[in-house]
């Protein structure tokens, strides 16, 4: 997108840019601020685990599907006015979570929320590009794009802090008094470039309306396959009709998609570009890097909540380090960028993520607090190594009037991806779960001398507890029985991680098929 000096504000462009990465940070952050917060969530709704888990991947799902709608609406509204409305549905969206009395209205709001944000990052793009001139965009963007980045990583340990210190509401209570004096600077701040308004109407009058079949085709794909995994392992699968009827609307949909989307002459998603190599292989690759993101952002300080004892504000603590080294190799592969192809960082970095992944597949039962900060400090070694060097990528060879529709794709599938791996590892540790304890009481063997042993001398020391003799065995029993639920929870997030493992080995054969750029030259950052 070309810069209009006329256009451009009169206040310092850093200024705006603090404001639009502020905004842009808070979005992003609420994807994981909650994630530590879900056992106080599902606590204090009276709900399961599972079900919680609806909180994170509802907002997901709502953020991926209204960005496919970004560029037609800011063409009707204007840049300012629609960044205005989104930024206020987030904003009241967020209040109505905070005080949502079941996990019904809750959901609603998170969906209204996710709506709400999901058209203001690729927006914020665009605000950047005509708010700096062509030679400073690179440090407008290092810094949006450090927001982008380090808010998944501090959503965990501040709603953490929230959670433990106040209630899980203050983890979207707190947007209500940021997102107004945001609001307040945005209107004050920024205003639409000079004329236009007539480049609006004659962008509507050569494009057309929006595709709203195609929209809501997307948005049937998109909210049936959520649907799907996120109910199929409690609906018994294959078993349930409402799984059978949700999975063949998903297919319908999706095979309707396609051909619809070819033959439209202003389609919500361009079907063309997912289908060439460079662009689609970097679609792949982000959905893949969401998907870790998120995964591992969400079952990571689970894992340490159940399995190892952590408070909420320690789990989010535990990804912290990693998010300190996030942001400093941010600009390190800033500078790698201009000398090294991006098909070769996005590999170093999906093996990075494989390495710190593997860690965590080592960890055991008295695993320390820095074995596991460190692995995600690795972890934080990798992100930037994918997230900046897949932008140029995606955009070589595209024509300047395709940049909207890549950055809205390449958010999408951030977010759907980062559904998708939520959804996936949730299945995982509930089967495997299931799968490792049947395992487990196979060796629980009243007969079998080492149960025996164990029985006797756990009966002993609840009895030296003050219990009779006839509490202290059935206190045995149930020790014993916590100790199998645990160690089969324990190895079911063992397997999970492996999968993430797997995952992020995929993605670097996948990045290596990437076409070389042209190195120096300025990044089309589009919106």
């Amino acid at each position: 997108m070309n810069a209009r000096p006329a256009g451009r504000p009169a206040v310092n462009p850093w200024i705006i840019a603090v404001v639009v990465a502020l905004a842009s940070f808070m979005e992003v952050l609420d994807t994981t601020i909650a994630n530590v917060a879900l056992n106080y969530i599902s606590g204090g709704l009276g709900v399961s685990q599972d079900e919680a888990s609806w909180v994170v991947t509802t907002y997901l799902v709502a953020n991926a599907v209204i960005v496919t709608a970004t560029s037609y609406m800011v063409r009707v509204l204007g840049r300012k006015t629609f960044f205005l409305g989104c930024l206020a549905l987030f904003t009241v969206s967020s209040v109505l979570c905070g005080f949502a009395p079941n996990l019904q209205v809750l959901l609603i709001a998170r969906v209204l929320q996710g709506i709400g944000g999901g058209g203001m990052v690729p927006v914020a793009q665009s605000i950047l590009a005509d708010s700096f001139p062509p030679e400073k965009r690179g440090q407008g963007f290092a810094l949006f794009g450090v927001a982008v980045v380090v808010a998944p990583v501090v959503g965990p340990t501040l709603g953490g802090w929230l959670s433990d210190n106040f209630s899980w509401h203050w983890c979207f209570l707190i947007n209500g008094p940021v997102g107004a004096l945001t609001l307040f600077a945005v209107a004050m701040l920024i205003r639409d470039p000079e004329g236009s308004a007539d480049e609006r109407a004659k962008a509507r009058k050569e494009h057309g309306g929006f595709d709203w079949i195609g929209f809501g085709l997307v948005a049937t794909f998109l909210g049936t396959l959520e649907l799907v995994l996120d109910r199929g392992l409690e609906d018994d699968w294959f078993a349930s009709d409402f799984i059978i009827i949700a999975s063949v609307i998903c297919v319908l949909a999706f095979a309707l998609t396609i051909p619809w989307e070819l033959k439209h002459k202003n389609p919500a998603v361009d079907v063309r570009m997912l289908a060439s190599r460079q662009f689609g292989a970097c679609f792949l690759v982000m959905m893949a890097t969401g998907a870790l993101l998120l995964a591992t952002t969400q079952y990571l300080p689970q894992f340490v909540q159940e399995n190892l004892g952590y408070t909420a504000t320690w789990a989010g603590l535990m990804l912290s380090p990693g998010g300190m080294v996030t942001m400093s190799m941010m600009f390190v592969v800033g500078m790698l960028s201009s000398r090294v192809q991006p098909k070769y960082l996005i590999a170093a970095g999906a093996g990075f993520v494989a390495l710190a992944m593997y860690l965590v597949t080592k960890a055991y039962g008295d695993t320390g607090f820095w074995y596991l900060a460190k692995a995600r400090m690795v972890q934080g070694l990798g992100l930037p190594l994918i997230f900046l060097p897949i932008t140029s990528a995606s955009y070589y060879g595209l024509p300047p009037s395709k940049t909207d529709q890549a950055s809205a794709l390449l958010n999408a599938a951030r977010n759907t991806g980062g559904s998708i791996g939520v959804s996936l590892i949730s299945n995982i540790i509930s089967h495997h779960e299931q799968t490792h304890q049947s395992r487990l009481i196979e060796h629980v063997i009243p007969s079998s001398q080492a149960y025996q042993q164990t029985l006797s001398q756990v009966t002993n020391y609840f009895m030296g507890q003050g219990s009779s003799q006839g509490t202290a065995q059935q206190q045995a029993l149930a020790w014993i029985n916590n100790q199998v639920q645990s160690q089969a929870s324990f190895l079911a997030y063992m397997d999970a991680f492996w999968v993430l493992t797997l995952i992020s080995l995929c993605a670097i054969p996948l990045a290596l098929t990437l076409r070389n750029v042209k190195l120096g030259g300025k990044v089309s950052m589009g919106h």
